[in-house]
């Protein structure tokens, strides 16, 4: 019998609710200009899965699919764009509203504000994007990846312009080796979405530019005439991706906020552990973090984060590698008429995860918990396509972590 998902509802004590202002809507409509003025940007496809839906005996599922993001196949360039623009208006005592796209690259600007080296550890997404940025904006970017970083994501930050390098450590050392050698380096500043104490500017920033996503998912529901989403999934590596849409959320819906399920690799749970603890302080997760869910692979919590997660979500679910195996087969080979999603490791885990709700019993006592029924209108986020593609073919083509045993509706 394969591994559970193991779940926890949210009875840690509520905190002042400081950090959620970050996410406020004037805050997030900052980073939509920004991202808006660079020539690349589009909105992102809204997979409306209404065969999925009626399957799941649901009354809507939403797939937000950002492997179109400004053409790099994952949503992470939105957070370290800002963030770097963010930091250069701080520098120069302006107001990140006048840093557009045409200003950054103008050569007004490099004479006035010449060049910054961007530092940052990554499993591939958020430093291809952070090289992508720091590349358009002439800018330098130096990048460290932890052990077992596969050799697509390492060239494609390559071919950026960046500094690239594969360290024989986890994920939550490069971020100490990057942040040490920024702090050496003459105009270094360290681009990390995670934050710790005396460390949460920039990750603020980095969090306000993922609200561009969360901004454009609103306005696309609102077009499927679906005012509000009943129930909003987001999975969480150092959990700057879900502080960030569940903080719009809650903005945006104070009143009657949907409810919120945060989902995490296994191997690298901190938010789940933090949640089963129950005292309200985050804990960390340690040792090689392995799992297919490499974006995922974070065992220390992004401590603005946790403080919007602890105070709006409903629910905390730690998911073996095979809830993302089934969820990116199912996104790739849909209900027919549905459009087809290609979903990457850290992509798909939300769909794999709504499947194991709501077909598998084992769960019923969290699906009444959540209220998840044929009322219910849920959208998640696949933040990347196939950003290793001999993986992604293993796992949809080849069958890797294999679901036979697991519960099917009829169709």
């Amino acid at each position: 019998m394969k591994d559970q998902l193991k779940w926890v509802l949210n009875h840690m004590p509520k905190s002042d609710d400081q950090h959620l202002d970050v996410m406020s809507l004037p805050n997030v409509a900052k980073a939509r200009s920004f991202h808006g003025s660079f020539p690349q940007y589009s909105i992102t496809p809204l997979a409306q899965l209404d065969g999925m839906a009626k399957y799941l005996g649901l009354a809507g599922v939403y797939v937000k699919d950002e492997s179109y993001r400004f053409g790099l196949n994952a949503f992470k360039v939105l957070g370290g764009s800002f963030a770097m623009a963010r930091y250069i208006a701080g520098e120069m005592g302006r107001d990140v509203s006048e840093m557009n796209y045409n200003y950054l690259t103008s050569e007004a600007f490099r004479k006035e504000f010449g060049q910054a080296t961007f530092f940052t550890a990554t499993d591939g997404n958020h430093g291809r994007g952070v090289a992508w940025a720091a590349n358009k904006l002439g800018q330098k970017s130096v990048v460290h990846m932890p052990k077992g970083s596969s050799k697509s994501r390492f060239d494609n930050i390559a071919k950026e312009g960046a500094k690239v390098t594969i360290e024989e450590v986890n994920y939550d050392d490069c971020v100490r080796m990057a942040a040490a050698e920024a702090a050496q380096t003459e105009h270094g500043v360290i681009v990390q979405d995670t934050a710790w104490d005396g460390y949460e500017e920039i990750p603020s920033w980095i969090m306000q530019g993922y609200g561009t996503m969360a901004n454009e998912a609103a306005d696309q529901l609102r077009q499927c005439s679906v005012n509000r989403p009943t129930h909003v999934f987001v999975q969480a590596g150092v959990g700057s991706l879900a502080g960030a849409v569940v903080g719009y959320f809650a903005n945006l819906f104070p009143n009657d906020p949907p409810k919120f399920v945060v989902m995490e690799a296994e191997a690298a749970d901190c938010l789940y552990q933090g949640a089963l603890a129950n005292d309200g302080k985050p804990r960390i997760v340690t040792g090689d973090l392995k799992t297919i869910m490499a974006g995922l692979a974070c065992g220390e919590p992004n401590t603005i984060s946790w403080d919007i997660l602890r105070n709006h979500v409903s629910a905390f679910i730690s998911c073996p590698d095979w809830v993302s195996a089934k969820g990116m087969r199912m996104l790739s080979s849909p209900v027919k008429g549905d459009p087809r999603v290609v979903s990457g490791e850290s992509g798909a885990v939300g769909m794999g995860v709504l499947d194991a709700i709501m077909c598998d019993d084992t769960y019923k006592e969290l699906r009444d918990a959540l209220e998840l029924d044929r009322h219910s209108r849920v959208l998640m986020f696949s933040t990347e396509g196939n950003t290793d593609p001999e993986k992604y073919r293993r796992v949809v083509w080849g069958g890797e972590y294999p679901t036979d045993d697991t519960p099917q509706k009829p169709c």
